[in-house]
C-alpha cells in the first residue's frame, strides 16, 4: 500500500541519517535485522513506546541532563499511530494548557532540522478554521481572543478573504473565519526520527523490536521492567505506548488505570491536482462539515471526525506495528460529501487510497499526563485524541519537568491521570464514551454541555426522588449531580437542547432557586464531595495534617477549619474544610474530582505508620446544604435543639438526631456564604432525612435547588473555586486568604517557607472580583470562563469563572491580575492600589466590556461583620 511504503522509505532514510550522527553503542537495528545490542542490566528510566509522544519524552528528559535512559518500541520508531498521523500541527484549542502545548510543539518542530540535520517536512501553512453559523464564528472568536494575548498571529475574516487564500474552497455557506498564519504541517514520523536522534547524541539508549510483559513494582514503587530479552532495573517507568497503554497499565504486578479505547480513523489521499497544490497551502478545517483538508505532494489529504465512529480493540489486541485498517468507503462516505461540497473542483481528482488507521481517545478528549496514583514512579502519555502531532512536543516537554523537577512549569491538572478513577477504566464504558467523544472534538461546544454517555454511574441514595422532580443534571468524576429543577408545565426537551453563548433559558429557573436561597430554604444534593477520615491512636493524625495543611488544626473539638494543603512552593494541591471529630480523629471535606489525587497526595505524604489510618468514606454519607434564613428553623423543629448561632456557632460541626435518624453530622457552613447547614447523613438514612426536611420545610418554602444556583452564589460572594481559580500555581497570598495560613504560629506545614519568601517579596498576581458596567444580559454575549482581562488597554489575565448575580443584578467574573512590565513581560509586584487604580475591560469573543475591579464582594458594603466568618465557607464552589 502507498502510505506504508513512503512511510517505510522515510523510515529507512531518517533512521539512517539519526543513526549515523549517534555512537555505535546507542545504535539500533534496522527492519530486518534481529536485536544485535544486549539491554542495560539497569538504567534511571525506561520509556515504552518509540512514538512521537516517546521520544519527546525521551529528548526532554535528556535536554534537562537525565541521560541513564532506556526507550523500548516493540517494533520499530514511529510505526504505531505516529506513521499515519495527518501532520497538522495546530494552536486552534480551547483548552489553555493544550494550547499552550501545541504552541511550544510548532516552535520546537521549526528548529528540530537545524538541530539534528533531519528533515521533518515543516511547513509553516497557516490553517483556516471555517465557520457556518454565527455559533461556530463565536467560539472561534472566543479562541482568538486568547490566541492574540498568548503572542499568536490569528484573524477573524470574511468569506471572501478566505476564497484569497484558497482558491478551490467553496465559501457559499460560510459566515466567517480564523485565520492562524504560524500553524504549520510536518512529516510525524521524520519528527519522531529527529527526536530520537537528538535523545541518542545525549546519551539515551533506544532499542527496537523489544517488547515489554509487566512493570515491576514493590511497596508501590517501580523497580524495574520485564521485557521478551530480559530485566531492567529501572526507578521510573514512562507508559508512551499508545493503543497498548491501556492493557500494559492493567498487565503490571499493581495495575494503573490508563482510561483510553481505540476508534478507527479515516482520511484519503489524492494525486496532484492538474495545478498542483503548493506545499504552503493553508490547512483547512471546517468543523461544521467534519472534515480537515490540507496539502499533500500536490495533492490533498482529508479526513475528519464522523457521528458514529467504529471503536476498535476493545477485546485488546497485540500486533507490532499498528497497520493500515480496511477500507470503508460506505463509512466514509459522509466525510467524503462533505469535502466535495467544500472544494467541487476535486470531482474528477484521481484518489490514490482510503487510510483507515486507529486512534485513541480518552473519556473527556483531554490526552492523559502525570504519575500513577497507584504506584510511584510510574508515569503515563498517552491518549493523544487525533492531536499527538500538536501536542506531542508540550506534552514531551511538561511530563519530562514533572519527573525531574517534581512538577512542570504550567498547571497539567486538566490532562493529569488522577483526574480519573477506577471507574472509568471499564471497557464498555470506554467503548461507549469513545463513540461519543470522537464526534465531539468537531461538534460545538457551548458552555456548560455535558457528557450523554457513562450517565447514571455514581448516583446519591435521593437521584430517582430528585428526578422524578425535575432535576437536569450534570456529570463531574462519574458522579450525577442536579444541575436545577424544571417547575412543573416547563418544555423540559426544548429545555434539554438549549445550547448558547448568550442568556440561557434556564436563567430564570435558577433565578427563583436563588431567592429561595436568600429569603427562605433551599436543599441541595451535594453527596458527590469527597470525604475522607482520618484517625490514630495517639496524636500522630494531628502531627501529620499540621504539616500536611496550612491553617491551624489544633482547635477544640467540634470545630471546622477551612485549609489548603499545599506544594513545596505554596500552591493549592487541595482546598478543603476538615471537621475534628475528636481529639484522635478528623473528618475531611474535598472537592469531588479531588477524590483520587488528594488520596495520592496524602498516601504519599504520611509516614508508614501503622497507628495512622486514612479511610476514604465518600460512599457513606449522602451530603445535603439546607440553604437559608429558615434552615435554622427547620432543623430545630426536626431535632428539638435550637440551631441559632448563638447555640450552634458558625463554622461548628456536631452529630444530631435528625427526624428518627442518629448520628448525622450537621456543619453550620453552606460553601455559598450564605447561612444554613450541611448535613452529612449515613446513606441509609437519606431518603428518611430528605423526606423529613421536605415535609417540615414546606411552611417555610422550602424547594429544591441545583449546582448552577450554588455557583451564582458562591461567585458573588468572591469564593474561589479549586481547580478553576485555585491550582497548584496559586498561594494563599495571591487570592487573599493569609488569614487561613498559621505562618504566625510557629509551626512547620509543606509550602511555609515559599509562603514567607513571598509574604517578603509581595504577590505578582492577585484574585479580583469584576463587575460587568456596560453589559446587557439579553443581548451581549456572556462570559463564562477564560476570558482575557485588560487593565488601561494592556492585557493583565485571564477570568476564571463567572456567573450571574442575581442580587446585583450584573455579571460577575472572577480572575487573576497580573502587573507585567511592558518591555520584559516580567511580572511585578501587584499591590491593592495597583488594582484599585486600573480602568478595566473583560473581552467577550472580541468585544471588550467595561468591569469595575474589586478586591472584596460587594454584599460586603451591607454585611461587613458577617464576612470574615462567611469567606471560611468558600471551599468547594462545585466541586
Amino acid at each position: 500500500m502507498f502510505l506504508r511504503l513512503l512511510s517505510d522509505v522515510r523510515w529507512r532514510t531518517a533512521s539512517r541519517s539519526w543513526r549515523s550522527t549517534s555512537s555505535s553503542r546507542h545504535m539500533t537495528t534496522s527492519a530486518a535485522e534481529p536485536p544485535s545490542t544486549s539491554l542495560p542490566a539497569q538504567a534511571q528510566v525506561v520509556i515504552c513506546g518509540g512514538g512521537i509522544v516517546g521520544t519527546s519524552v525521551a529528548y526532554h528528559l535528556s535536554k534537562l541532563g537525565w541521560n541513564d535512559i532506556v526507550l523500548l518500541e516493540q517494533g520499530r520508531l514511529a510505526a504505531g499511530s505516529t506513521r499515519f498521523c495527518a501532520g497538522i500541527v495546530s494552536t486552534v484549542r480551547h483548552l489553555s494548557i493544550e494550547l499552550k502545548m501545541a504552541d511550544y510543539s510548532n516552535k520546537l518542530y521549526q528548529q528540530l532540522e537545524q538541530e539534528t540535520g533531519i528533515k521533518t517536512g515543516y511547513v509553516k501553512t497557516g490553517s483556516i478554521s471555517l465557520a457556518q453559523t454565527q455559533d461556530r464564528l463565536i467560539s472561534l472568536k472566543r479562541i482568538a481572543s486568547r490566541l492574540s494575548v498568548m503572542g499568536i498571529p490569528c484573524e477573524i475574516m470574511a468569506p471572501k478573504q478566505v476564497a484569497q487564500l484558497h482558491p478551490l474552497i467553496n465559501i457559499h455557506d460560510l459566515v466567517g473565519a480564523m485565520y492562524v498564519p504560524e500553524d504549520a504541517v510536518v512529516s510525524s514520523v521524520d519528527v519522531s526520527l529527529a527526536l530520537a536522534n537528538a535523545a541518542s547524541r545525549n546519551g539515551v539508549q533506544i532499542h527496537e523490536w523489544t517488547s515489554i510483559s509487566h512493570v515491576m513494582v514493590q511497596k508501590g514503587c517501580v523497580t524495574g521492567v520485564e521485557t521478551d530479552r530480559g530485566q531492567i532495573e529501572c526507578q521510573y517507568f514512562v507508559n508512551c505506548a499508545g493503543q497498548w497503554a491501556y492493557e500494559l497499565g492493567l498487565s503490571n504486578e499493581e495495575p494503573v488505570s490508563i482510561p483510553l479505547h481505540g476508534c478507527e480513523h479515516f482520511y484519503l489521499l489524492t494525486r496532484p491536482l492538474k495545478k498542483p497544490l503548493e506545499s504552503n497551502t493553508p490547512t483547512i478545517v471546517d468543523p461544521d462539515g467534519r472534515i480537515y483538508i490540507r496539502s499533500w505532494q500536490g495533492g490533498i489529504l482529508s479526513g475528519g471526525f464522523e457521528k458514529n465512529p467504529k471503536p476498535i480493540f476493545t477485546e485488546g489486541r497485540n500486533q507490532l506495528e499498528i497497520q493500515n485498517l480496511h477500507e470503508d468507503w460506505d463509512h466514509f462516505e459522509p466525510l467524503l460529501s462533505s469535502l466535495l461540497r467544500r472544494m467541487p473542483g476535486l470531482e474528477a481528482l484521481e484518489i490514490m487510497q482510503l487510510v483507515n488507521c486507529p486512534e485513541s481517545f480518552t473519556p473527556d478528549m483531554r490526552c492523559i499526563l502525570g504519575e500513577s496514583p497507584t504506584v510511584q514512579g510510574y508515569f503515563v502519555l498517552a491518549g493523544m485524541n487525533s492531536a499527538g502531532t500538536s501536542f506531542g512536543g508540550g506534552a514531551g516537554r511538561y511530563l519530562a519537568e514533572w519527573m525531574v523537577n517534581g512538577c512542570p512549569s504550567e498547571n497539567v491538572w486538566p490532562l493529569d491521570l488522577k483526574r480519573f478513577g477506577a471507574l472509568q477504566s471499564s471497557r464498555t464504558f470506554l467503548r461507549h464514551r469513545v463513540m461519543e467523544v470522537m464526534p465531539l472534538i468537531y461538534d460545538l461546544k457551548v458552555p456548560r454541555w455535558d457528557f450523554q454517555t457513562g450517565r447514571q454511574l455514581r448516583t446519591s441514595p435521593l437521584y430517582d426522588r430528585l428526578d422524578a422532580q425535575g432535576a437536569r443534571w450534570m456529570e463531574k468524576h462519574g458522579f450525577e449531580r442536579p444541575k436545577y429543577f424544571v417547575p412543573p408545565g416547563k418544555d423540559l426537551l426544548s429545555l434539554d437542547q438549549s445550547k448558547t453563548f448568550y442568556k440561557p433559558d434556564w436563567f430564570d429557573i435558577v433565578g427563583s432557586e436563588v431567592k429561595c436561597c436568600k429569603e427562605a430554604v433551599c436543599v441541595i444534593d451535594m453527596s458527590s464531595f469527597t470525604k475522607f477520615e482520618i484517625s490514630s491512636a495517639g496524636d500522630q493524625a494531628l502531627e501529620v495534617l499540621q504539616y500536611l495543611f496550612s491553617n491551624d488544626l489544633d482547635v477544640p473539638v467540634g470545630h471546622i477549619v477551612h485549609t489548603g494543603m499545599l506544594n513545596e512552593e505554596g500552591g493549592y494541591e487541595n482546598d478543603c474544610s476538615i471537621a475534628r471529630l475528636n481529639k484522635r480523629s478528623f473528618f475531611m471535606i474535598s472537592p469531588t474530582d479531588q477524590q483520587v489525587h488528594c488520596w495520592a497526595w496524602l498516601k504519599k505524604h504520611m509516614p508508614n505508620d501503622s497507628n495512622l489510618l486514612l479511610e476514604d468514606v465518600t460512599w457513606k454519607y449522602t451530603a445535603l446544604n439546607l440553604i437559608g434564613p429558615r434552615a435554622v428553623d427547620v432543623l430545630s423543629e426536626l431535632s428539638y435543639v435550637p440551631m441559632t448561632p448563638e447555640h450552634f456557632p458558625s463554622l461548628f460541626c456536631k452529630e444530631m438526631s435528625v427526624g428518627y435518624a442518629n448520628g448525622i453530622r450537621v456543619m453550620s457552613m453552606t460553601h455559598t456564604g450564605e447561612p444554613g447547614f450541611m448535613l452529612y447523613i449515613p446513606i441509609e438514612y437519606a431518603l428518611h432525612v430528605y423526606n423529613e426536611l421536605m415535609s417540615v420545610g414546606q411552611k417555610y418554602g422550602i424547594r429544591n435547588a441545583g449546582y448552577y444556583a450554588l455557583r451564582s452564589l458562591r461567585i458573588e460572594k468572591f469564593f474561589a473555586f479549586w481547580g478553576q481559580d485555585l491550582d497548584t500555581f496559586t498561594t494563599p497570598l495571591e487570592c487573599g486568604r493569609e488569614f487561613r495560613v498559621k505562618l504566625d504560629k510557629g509551626t512547620d506545614f509543606i509550602g511555609r517557607d515559599a509562603l514567607m519568601q513571598q509574604k517578603q517579596d509581595g504577590v505578582c498576581k492577585r484574585f479580583t472580583m469584576f463587575i460587568l458596567e456596560d453589559h446587557d444580559t439579553d443581548l451581549d454575549l456572556w462570559p463564562w470562563w477564560g476570558e482575557p482581562i485588560y487593565r488601561n488597554g494592556h492585557y493583565v489575565g485571564k477570568t476564571t469563572s463567572s456567573a450571574y448575580s442575581y442580587t446585583l443584578e450584573r455579571h460577575v467574573c472572577l480572575g487573576f491580575v497580573q502587573n507585567l512590565d511592558k518591555e520584559t513581560r516580567e511580572a511585578l509586584v501587584v499591590t491593592p492600589d495597583f488594582i484599585n487604580r486600573g480602568e478595566y475591560e473583560i473581552d467577550i469573543a472580541g468585544q471588550r466590556f467595561q468591569a469595575k475591579a474589586k478586591l472584596y464582594p460587594f454584599s460586603s458594603l451591607f454585611t461587613q461583620r458577617r464576612r470574615k466568618d462567611e469567606m471560611e465557607l468558600s471551599g468547594y464552589h462545585e466541586k
